[in-house]
């Protein structure tokens, strides 16, 4: 009997499986329309007054001695005029814009800071998380934040370099 009342239990709850899914298919689907026109909206956005003014980084910092003197010393100077800096210490004081906008449609709720966000017209955006390589850095593992940072102006010269961009007409 007890095998019995297992199959049925079993059966009870594939049924109620296939119900939940069925249910809640359709929330599911709205969920991915609903985020690939968000990401659509603002990667055009971004395209037409970043990208064609030759800007096509958005770089989040904040003020944490783990890498603020690094960011601000190594980084910024390298990104120049070709980034968006958002300082994640002073999120009280920002307004709904754009670069908040995109920060927050791309940055999730773990390791976004320090982060860029690299766009590239119809190309995939690119994110580098450099939470845990500064954090190896300050554990004396300086190969993970120098193979990231390396991996990062990898993308930045080659969109800098490519025919057509705005940037690579201006000075960095």
């Amino acid at each position: 009997m007890s095998n019995q009342r297992t199959k049925v239990e079993s059966g009870f709850a594939d049924l109620v499986g296939i119900l939940m899914f069925v249910l809640l298919s359709p929330l599911l689907l709205a969920y991915l329309v609903f985020r690939s026109a968000s990401a659509l909206c603002l990667n055009s956005a971004v395209w037409l007054s970043w990208c064609a003014g030759g800007r096509f980084v958005l770089f989040v910092h904040s003020d944490s001695p783990v890498w603020r003197d690094y960011i601000s010393e190594v980084i910024q100077p390298r990104l120049g005029t070709r980034a968006i800096y958002l300082n994640w210490s002073e999120r009280s004081r920002w307004k709904r814009s754009l670069p908040v906008l995109v920060f927050r449609h791309y940055a999730g709720h773990k390791e976004f800071n320090p982060m860029a966000i690299v766009f590239r017209p119809f190309h995939r955006t690119r994110c580098f998380r450099f939470f845990e390589p500064f954090h190896e850095h300050k554990r004396g593992k300086t190969e993970v934040l120098a193979k990231m940072e390396a991996d990062f102006f990898s993308v930045v010269d080659e969109i800098s370099n490519s025919p057509g961009n705005p940037a690579s007409a201006t000075n960095h």
